[in-house]
């Protein structure tokens, strides 16, 4: 596709549309927009333009039609797959400004708000009515927005589901600069195709999130939280299926291997509450009533134990609870600090295989010579397996991480799974997905693509194209 270059007149444009001080060219634009979170991929947007309100998202995506600029609709910069770079240069539409929790409805139980709302923000504003959204992605700092384009899970997937089960209705600005209304407050809906659900992980490639309406739940009274250590992954990991089949409902089930948690530990200049096993499993309960977690927490209980669970540490109090937590929550930071750069697999396997791809990417690490840590969502089978370039030299680190990262993604779909659970394709992933996927599957998702966008403007080279 040939893309109309930036010049004079567009900048005059959108200078006209917002005002100066939203419009930024060359070195007014911060380098943190060239990219995201892990950085590997990296361009410059031509012009970065900050908007608030749908209405202006509306006019520039129209101009940008007309004119065939590519546009790139950017929050947080949070994401790990290079979704929100702008490969192709052209327009950069950061939404981080678009923030307004617009109303919060206690009869229908929802949540209205603008895409750059954090995610943060919204479980402390809702707590405050005594309400929920459980989606937990791991990283507070992102936007509902950038949660949508992913269909964002987090740990409490296992019992709650993913961002998309919690998106009642959408505002979308389509590519021809058409305002779109899809869903809303109901909770049935049954006319015609669902194309909220498809805006839902579609990473920004076929329209612009303007606006929101979340399902909220009422807010569980009381959460226990178990640390289970196992003397080894493979017991721990084996004993995820008799959880679930329990009918114990718990909320999270993380695992967690000890370099991890060591390099949590130093991370964070504190304690975990226990580092002497192999493998850990970390699960969350949460209800209305003491007695009713208590059951559930000790059929759990009695399961890992059954199972070869070295003991069950029960962390019930703040303290507890925050020692815990805070270390899980730091898992990726402590792995990045620990290492001169990283990428990540982010596949999902049946919950039975976790193991068993676990121990995979031990042998990798032999075989390759090269440090991997993981971590991940034990309970819906997602894994976080972080690759680090240590003291390779740039080539060595581009051929191995090549091999390593196909030959994990290989394993993946042979264990029956897929190459992402919660962090999408983006521009770094499109190889593995062709390679999974089939042509008519490919197919059908381009012809979507084309079905929205027939010029390619939003967000071009990402995904399926």
């Amino acid at each position: 596709m040939d893309y109309k270059k930036i010049d004079a007149k567009d900048i005059e444009f959108l200078v006209s549309t917002l005002d100066k001080n939203r419009v930024l060219t060359g070195e007014e634009i911060n380098e943190d927009f060239s990219h995201d979170e892990m950085g590997g991929i990296s361009k410059m947007p031509d012009v970065l333009v900050e908007v608030l309100s749908t209405e202006e998202v509306s006019k520039i995506m129209k101009y940008a039609y007309e004119n065939t600029i590519p546009v790139v609709a950017r929050g947080s910069g949070t994401g790990l797959v290079g979704a929100s770079v702008p490969i192709n240069g052209g327009i950069m539409i950061n939404m981080c400004k678009m923030n307004k929790i617009l109303e919060i409805d206690e009869e229908n139980l929802t949540l209205t708000l603008e895409p750059g709302v954090l995610l943060m923000e919204i479980s402390k504003y809702v707590e405050e009515f005594d309400l929920f959204y459980p989606p937990d992605p791991g990283e507070k700092s992102a936007t509902i927005a950038g949660n949508i384009n992913t269909n964002a899970g987090g740990m409490r997937a296992v019992k709650y589901g993913v961002t998309r089960d919690y998106i009642r209705g959408l505002e979308i600005v389509l590519p021809n600069g058409e305002i779109l209304n899809v869903g809303g407050k109901v909770v049935k809906n049954s006319s015609g195709y669902s194309i909220k659900d498809l805006i839902c992980g579609s990473e920004g490639t076929l329209g612009i999130v303007t606006k929101a309406i979340l399902k909220l739940i009422p807010l569980p009274k009381k959460a226990v939280s178990l640390l289970i250590p196992f003397p080894n992954l493979d017991m721990a990991i084996s004993t995820v299926p008799k959880i679930v089949k329990s009918k114990a409902a718990p909320t999270a089930i993380e695992f967690m291997q000890r370099e991890v948690i060591l390099a949590a530990e130093e991370f964070l200049g504190k304690k975990f509450p226990d580092n002497s096993s192999d493998a850990y499993l970390l699960l969350t309960f949460d209800g209305n009533t003491t007695e009713e977690i208590e059951k559930a927490y000790e059929k759990v209980a009695n399961i890992c134990l059954e199972e070869g669970a070295l003991d069950v540490f029960i962390t019930d109090t703040d303290e507890r609870k925050e020692a815990v937590w805070s270390a899980r929550g730091a898992f990726l930071e402590a792995v990045k600090a620990s290492t001169t750069y990283m990428d990540e697999c982010d596949v999902v396997v049946p919950r039975n295989k976790v193991a068993e791809f676990i121990k995979y990417t031990d042998e990798l690490q032999k075989e390759f010579n090269v440090r991997i840590r993981s971590f991940g969502h034990a309970g819906d089978g997602n894994l976080h397996v972080y690759v680090l370039k240590d003291d390779l030299s740039d080539e060595a680190w581009e051929k191995k991480l090549a091999e390593v990262f196909h030959a994990m993604y290989s394993k993946s779909v042979e264990l029956k799974g897929l190459v992402s659970g919660e962090h999408g394709i983006g521009f770094a992933k499109k190889p593995y997905m062709f390679e999974q996927y089939g042509l008519e599957y490919v197919e059908l998702m381009k012809n979507i693509k084309l079905a929205f966008d027939p010029k390619n403007i939003l967000n071009p080279g990402k995904v399926c194209q």
